[in-house]
């Protein structure tokens, strides 16, 4: 089965985070590296996770997560940066954590609209 463009750009970006706190970690930067990585790794695992969910219900739970593990990344992504606690350049990961975003709060928008709409249409036939 093919690869959703969601499930590639998130892992793709969870092995750029792995790239990022080793750098991170070389430098001695110990505490928000770790959180770096736990968020910005989780994204990908619940988009997987997402992708096998046994309903629509739970599609969205975990694409709803993995939408907020992605806005926290951005949010140690930007902290790292202004905090000038790394040599390490992060413009082109916040872009694709920004890219990311978008991508997952467009999939978590439509996802919300359907089932309320398909639920009424069944109540209204019946």
């Amino acid at each position: 089965m093919a690869k959703s463009l969601i499930q590639e750009k998130s892992f793709k970006f969870a092995l750029k985070i792995v790239e990022v706190y080793k750098k991170l970690q070389a430098e001695r930067e110990f505490v928000l590296s770790r959180q770096l990585l736990r968020s910005g790794t989780s994204i990908g695992a619940n988009v997987e996770e997402a992708l096998a969910g046994q309903n629509r219900r739970d599609f969205m739970a975990k694409m709803a997560l993995a939408s907020k593990e992605a806005s926290e990344t951005r949010y140690w992504l930007i902290l790292l940066q202004k905090s000038n606690l790394t040599k390490t350049e992060l413009n082109q990961t916040i872009e694709n954590n920004e890219e990311q975003i978008r991508i997952l709060t467009a999939i978590v928008k439509t996802t919300v609209g359907k089932p309320a709409t398909q639920n009424l249409k069944l109540k209204t036939h019946n």
